[in-house]
């Protein structure tokens, strides 16, 4: 009997991890999907091209919810989502990562007695003050299914483990088969850079937005330690309009830190695929760097993904401007760590998801 596979996606973000799952299930034969987003059509944050360019379809569903504040979500979601299974029973629900509207679709699945899968399951920050840690906590004590991306994430999943129907399986990071799958199709972007002889900067968490003293001293850093080397910087929303203020007040010139106001997923891929050195508050652009070979400074005391730090490219730096000018010193001299990929970033992730779902009763 095919398997009916709801997959739930929150935030732009995870589209771009549940691309390779949709490829796979329509390959597998076995089974049929329905793909449901939390926000809706016409969200500003999904770019034109980003279907397109993740070469999947569009959400057959969206359940609207659009709000800033994160209880308000997880009602409206759970709300929502619980009238979309009524006419569309699951076998499995699948979720994405840790957003209000990830744990929101878990617990509306699990009331309701339909298996759950969680990807990406055990990543923890191991700090109770971030919402996100705590929709991690709940959604891995729900799942029937986690699916980790490393050795220390699996073991994390397996000792939280709540029930003995939930199984953990280290299947690899899915980012990695979007990335493989992209390579041939990256686009250079319209930025007038030389390539190997840029750095790339992009800033998205709250805390450090909030921060305005703290954000002053790390553009100051930012630009300071790195000489002649130009800085392209692809940032949405709050971030851009606080960067672009404080450059002004700082006066900046343009032609040392270029300001994109989003690019499209190939542009971002080709421009970070071929930068000198990132420096970035995002787990994704530093797993992203690793796969690529690309030096990373993290603007984070942790890392949900210690696979970059301990195999990979990516140096923590927290907000401490001492280890960022060292690390942007031996960035731009060309002085990094010696780096590998680790393990099962192969491309087969979504294969594994898949096969493990289609055989499991």
């Amino acid at each position: 009997m095919m398997k009916k596979i709801c997959i739930v996606v929150g935030a732009r973000p995870n589209f771009v991890k549940v691309a390779p799952l949709i490829r796979a299930i329509q390959k597998s034969g076995g089974g049929s999907y329905e793909l449901v987003y939390a926000g809706r059509e016409d969200d500003p944050t999904l770019e034109p091209s980003l279907f397109d360019d993740l070469q999947m379809p569009r959400p057959d569903v969206y359940l609207g919810v659009v709000s800033q504040s994160l209880n308000e979500i997880t009602a409206q979601v759970m709300a929502a989502f619980d009238s979309y299974l009524d006419g569309h029973p699951a076998d499995v629900v699948i979720v994405v990562d840790d957003l209000a509207s990830t744990m929101a679709a878990a617990i509306t699945a699990k009331k309701r007695g339909v298996r759950l899968a969680h990807l990406v399951a055990g990543t923890r920050s191991f700090d109770m003050s971030m919402p996100k840690e705590v929709n991690r906590l709940v959604i891995d004590a729900l799942s029937d299914y986690l699916f980790t991306a490393g050795i220390k994430t699996t073991s994390v999943a397996t000792r939280e483990q709540q029930s003995e129907t939930s199984q953990t399986y280290m299947v690899g990071n899915i980012l990695m088969d979007t990335l493989r799958y992209n390579l041939p199709r990256l686009r250079r972007p319209a930025v007038n850079v030389s390539e190997g002889q840029y750095l790339v900067f992009t800033l998205n968490r709250r805390a450090l937005l909030a921060d305005e003293d703290g954000l002053r001293l790390m553009l100051q850093t930012l630009i300071t330690e790195t000489g002649d080397m130009p800085i392209v910087a692809p940032l949405r929303d709050r971030a851009l309009g606080t960067v672009v203020r404080l450059l002004s007040e700082m006066q900046v010139p343009a032609s040392k830190l270029k300001i994109e106001s989003s690019l499209p997923y190939l542009e971002f891929g080709w421009l970070t695929a071929h930068a000198s050195g990132i420096v970035t508050d995002s787990g994704n652009v530093a797993e992203e760097a690793t796969f690529n070979g690309v030096p990373c400074i993290t603007l984070n005391d942790y890392t949900e993904h210690q696979e970059t730090v301990t195999v990979g490219t990516n140096v923590l730096v927290g907000g401490d401007p001492e280890k960022l000018r060292a690390a942007l010193a031996d960035m731009v001299a060309g002085r990094w760590k010696k780096h590998a990929l680790p393990d099962r970033w192969d491309g087969r992730t979504a294969e594994r998801i898949v096969s493990t779902l289609l055989i499991e009763n």
